[in-house]
């Protein structure tokens, strides 16, 4: 199953590799009703398929600028249940990517803005072109960008959050590997292969052992030493004790 038009493009190729392109180019790929809407059909629909990884990127020279400045318009002047319910949803978003149950890599090129860095720091690996720049930038526009703060948290450290949120300053992609948002800077000419060694990686590792790691970094967080030890212990032996590999 793929969806080859509208605001959010995807496939999932053999090996089960979902590869999705926010496809709004005109804009910065800036994300509005429709591209959250198909996000998390998709993320539905990418559930029930076997899946090994998913690499997001973004149409044409940017990968995501955050939220389309239109539509945030018409969303401060709706009533107080639609905005509401338009925080919710973009804040669904990131959750779900964040614990999607397979390795996730985010390709970034160009501006990377506002909720664009919360979907890079809910990924797991990070590689971003040298032509990259970023930015925390809601406040740049009078809006608070606290639905993706604690993914930022977890990515750069409160430290530096506190920083580049409250300022909405830029950033280039080696500031951003400094700092932890960014795994590995590339030449942008370079950015597909780096992409294909990384999923040739991902998929030759056991999809089990993969799942278990990232199920356990989903819940040991919110639990005490002991129980986290007891629930890690638990899922190394299912994984062991697992035919598949």
């Amino acid at each position: 199953m793929a969806q080859d038009s509208g605001p959010l493009i995807w496939n999932v190729d053999a090996r089960g590799v979902a590869r999705v392109t926010l496809n709004r180019p005109e804009v910065y790929n800036a994300y509005n009703g429709e591209m959250i809407s198909g996000l998390l059909a998709m993320y539905d629909t990418l559930a029930k398929k076997n899946l090994r990884a998913v690499v997001i990127t973004g149409s044409g020279r940017n990968f995501q600028a955050g939220a389309d400045v239109n539509w945030l318009d018409s969303v401060r002047k709706s009533s107080p249940e639609e905005n509401a319910r338009a925080s919710r949803m973009t804040a669904e978003v990131v959750q779900r990517l964040n614990w999607l149950p397979v390795p996730t890599v985010a390709l970034v090129q160009g501006a990377c803005f506002g909720g664009g860095t919360g979907i890079v720091s809910a990924c797991d690996i990070v590689i971003a072109a040298d032509n990259a720049s970023f930015s925390i930038a809601e406040v740049r526009i009078g809006v608070a960008g606290t639905i993706i703060i604690p993914q930022l948290n977890d990515a750069m450290s409160l430290r530096q959050v506190r920083r580049y949120a409250l300022t909405g300053e830029r950033f280039d992609a080696q500031e951003a590997r400094r700092i932890g948002l960014v795994h590995e800077v590339v030449p942008a000419t370079e950015l597909k292969a780096a992409s294909d060694r990384l999923t040739a990686t991902l998929t030759a590792r056991s999809l089990e052992a993969l799942a278990a790691v990232k199920e356990f970094l989903r819940v040991a967080p919110a639990m005490e030493p002991r129980g986290a030890a007891d629930y890690g212990a638990s899922l190394l032996a299912a994984v062991l004790s697992s035919a598949k590999r």
